[in-house]
């Protein structure tokens, strides 16, 4: 190939925006000479290559926008230390089909069992799924939305929070909210039912809601909507956190007498 031709295939690549295929373009064609691909073979692996980086840019940038605070994946839970998780489901939650009809995802289990595991791991998989998702915990969440009501635009913040196809809620029920915070709350739960996907984890059951809300009329409210189109995922198992701390000998059992 000579020169010119290969500038000009190399400016034809960055003006149709194939960047990776660009960038790599004198190690792919030193592949293509040594395995002798047929024209179609070539072009197959050019465009798969290029929608393979692609890909990666896209999740990376969606995970980024998803302000997910650690990085963890199915592949990282361990579904056998807690067997009370139905694995199944949350492996075809995983695919994402449940946005497509804006279902909600409900988490209930008390501190240190992985349920934040499980929210952002089910997070990443919608973005790689194609979603854009959004994570914030259930006190963050509030703060902004009471913070903008009380400065007039609690719309805008309203249609943040609506925006992403899937939002999870992490914590909801550690901390007792106001009236003024679970009438904002319920505003949000509102504004995307039956719109958008919300993935929700809490320590507490159902029958707790209306202390969680300071009103049973609001929690019934959220419930319903919630609940309407739902999954639900009860851990009953032991605390991962605690599980840790008795390998590291930090936890012994107590002696009697």
């Amino acid at each position: 190939m000579s020169d010119l031709v290969r500038a000009r295939v190399e400016e034809h690549l960055v003006r149709l925006r194939l960047g990776s295929v660009a960038t790599r373009l004198d190690a792919i064609l030193s592949d293509a000479a040594r395995k002798e691909p047929s024209y179609l073979a070539f072009l197959d692996a050019l465009l798969g290559e290029e929608l393979d980086a692609k890909q990666k840019k896209r999740v990376a940038m969606g995970i980024q926008i998803a302000h997910f605070p650690v990085a963890k994946t199915l592949d990282d839970f361990d579904f056998k230390f807690q067997p009370s998780i139905d694995a199944k489901l949350v492996r075809e939650l995983a695919t994402g089909r449940f946005i497509a009809t804006a279902e909600n995802i409900l988490i209930f289990g008390p501190p240190g069992v992985g349920k934040t595991h499980l929210a952002i791991a089910l997070g990443r998989a919608a973005i790689e799924t194609g979603h854009t998702a959004l994570f914030v915990t259930a006190t963050g969440l509030i703060a902004s939305l009471v913070k903008a009501h009380a400065e007039n635009r609690l719309a805008d913040q309203l249609a943040f929070y609506a925006k992403p196809k899937l939002l999870i809620v992490d914590e909801l029920g550690y901390l007792p909210l106001e009236r003024a915070s679970a009438h904002v709350f319920f505003q949000l739960v509102t504004r995307r039912y039956e719109r958008g996907s919300m993935l929700l984890t809490t320590n507490q059951p159902v029958t707790e809601w209306g202390h969680v809300f300071g009103d049973d009329m609001i929690a019934a409210a959220v419930l319903d909507r919630m609940l309407h189109h739902s999954h639900t995922l009860v851990v009953t198992g032991e605390s991962y956190r605690l599980k840790q701390q008795k390998r590291a000998g930090l936890l012994t059992p107590s002696r009697k007498g």
